[in-house]
C-alpha cells in the first residue's frame, strides 16, 4: 500500500481525549437511539367499529341474535362516522328481521356504513347474503 494513503488517515482514536471520544459516540448513536425510541410507542388497539364491519363482512347471512353483539362494537367505536352509520343500520336491520319486513331504506343505510369501512380500510362487499 502506498504511503501517500497513510496522510489521509484520521487520528487515531486514542490521539482523541476521553470526552471527545464520548461526545463523537454520543453524536454517533443520537439518530439510532431516536428512531428505535420513536418506532417504540404503543400502537392503538383495533378500533371495535372495524370489528363491527368485519363481521358484516362475511360471506354468510347475519341472524337476528348476531347484531347486538355487532351494534356493541360500533357503539364503542372511536370514529363516529363508524360508530353513527353502524348504529343506524344495525338498528334498522334489527327491525327488520325482527318483524320480517323488507325495507328499501336499508340499501342506503348499507351504503352509508359501506362508505365508512372502506374509509378506515375495511371495505364490505356490495350487498350481504
Amino acid at each position: 500500500m502506498p504511503d501517500h494513503f497513510a496522510t489521509h488517515r484520521p487520528p487515531p482514536t486514542k490521539a482523541l481525549s476521553t470526552r471527545t471520544r464520548r461526545w463523537a459516540i454520543g453524536v454517533a448513536t443520537a439518530p439510532l437511539l431516536f428512531s428505535v425510541l420513536g418506532s417504540a410507542r404503543s400502537a392503538l388497539p383495533p378500533d371495535t367499529g372495524l370489528v363491527g364491519c368485519k363481521a358484516l363482512s362475511g360471506a354468510h347471512q347475519l341472524a337476528a341474535k348476531d347484531y347486538p353483539k355487532i351494534d356493541a362494537h360500533f357503539a364503542d367505536s372511536r370514529w363516529p362516522d363508524l360508530r353513527i352509520s353502524g348504529l343506524a343500520y344495525v338498528g334498522i336491520a334489527t327491525k327488520l328481521l325482527s318483524t320480517h319486513a323488507y325495507g328499501g331504506e336499508t340499501v342506503w343505510f348499507y351504503e352509508r356504513l359501506s362508505t365508512a369501512c372502506a374509509k378506515h380500510g375495511r371495505a364490505l362487499p356490495y350487498w350481504p347474503g
